[in-house]
């Protein structure tokens, strides 16, 4: 999910915080949780993406501050520990963006993120770093100061190809794997006719290894599909029990079922004919006053990042697991 403190966006977010009572807050977060938390400490409160790299054990999360950090889980692990946030990039000429949505490159052994105009810097972009060195890659502005939009979610395909969603100007960009812009993706199924429900457009964005593309709309609920081998052929999914409002990243759990995190905190989409059409099967409900912004897969499990950090001066987060 997005985050600019001159947005509407922004607006909810600080109306969500101060509609929640300070003593019921304490209260959740004081309830024993109903299912497996991992709690890690952070030097600041917002963290707006975070993926599971089973190759290192460990989780990367991204900076609405801008950077990435990264949380290693040991393998004596016990259940209830606090994890520490180690920061592995800090880029100083990014400094004003946000590092927002994350995906891991195996195949090339990187992580591809998306990189917003937040706090006054000149251009939205895709970066790409070296999961082992941390070195950066690559480098591809996606758009400039006079231009409506904003970098939010990525994902990559077999090639080494990236697809960076605009939640602002609903579109995606294509970048090659060499972080040449190929092309931008346009569709009048991206832009709902209500105006309000394009005041945040496409957000998460997943690659379907039978090479497809999913994208979801956040204020509409709308789920596409986006065949990138037909020429980016774009349908709505017909989805059963939607629209998924407020849905915002995304997660393959399998070819079959999709996690959907937002509000509520997860919903599980599942489709059987090759996501023409899906039915929400499942629910689940976390710490909602923190904020689920995106799912990943952990030894077949679902866990939740939140955006919001608790406490001070250390911050806490969780990774929520959500079970359906």
């Amino acid at each position: 999910m997005s985050f600019s403190l001159c947005s509407i966006r922004s607006v909810l977010f600080f109306f969500l915080i101060s509609a929640i009572p300070i003593g019921y807050i304490i209260s959740l977060e004081r309830a024993k949780p109903a299912t497996h938390v991992f709690h890690y400490h952070s030097s600041n409160f917002l963290r707006e993406c975070a993926k599971w790299d089973d190759s290192n054990r460990r989780f990367l999360v991204s900076f609405m501050e801008g950077g990435i950090g990264q949380v290693s889980v040991p393998d004596d692990y016990s259940p209830g520990t606090v994890l520490d946030e180690i920061t592995v990039v800090k880029d100083v000429d990014l400094t004003g963006n946000s590092s927002l949505g994350i995906v891991v490159d195996r195949p090339r052994n990187r992580l591809l993120v998306a990189v917003a105009d937040l706090l006054g810097n000149k251009y939205g972009a895709l970066a790409a770093y070296d999961l082992s060195t941390w070195k950066r890659l690559l480098l591809t502005q996606l758009s400039g100061p006079s231009e409506k939009a904003f970098a939010d979610d990525v994902a990559v395909d077999a090639k080494g190809n990236a697809y960076i969603t605009d939640a602002t100007g609903s579109k995606i960009w294509k970048v090659g794997a060499d972080g040449q812009l190929l092309s931008i993706i346009r569709s009048p199924l991206f832009t709902p006719k209500e105006w309000y429900k394009n005041l945040v457009g496409l957000n998460g964005i997943v690659y379907h290894p039978d090479g497809y593309l999913i994208v979801i709309h956040t204020f509409s609920g709308n789920l596409l599909k986006i065949d990138i081998g037909k020429g980016d052929e774009i349908k709505l999914i017909k989805v059963a029990g939607g629209p998924l409002s407020f849905g915002d990243g995304l997660e393959l759990l399998s070819s079959t079922k999709l996690v959907v995190a937002g509000n509520p905190s997860a919903r599980l989409v599942e489709s059987s004919d090759g996501w023409e059409t899906a039915s929400v099967v499942a629910k689940f409900n976390g710490p909602a006053h923190r904020l689920a912004t995106a799912a990943t897969v952990k030894d077949g499990k679902v866990y939740l990042n939140h955006m919001f950090g608790m406490g001070y001066p250390k911050k806490k987060h969780v990774l929520v697991e959500a079970v359906f």
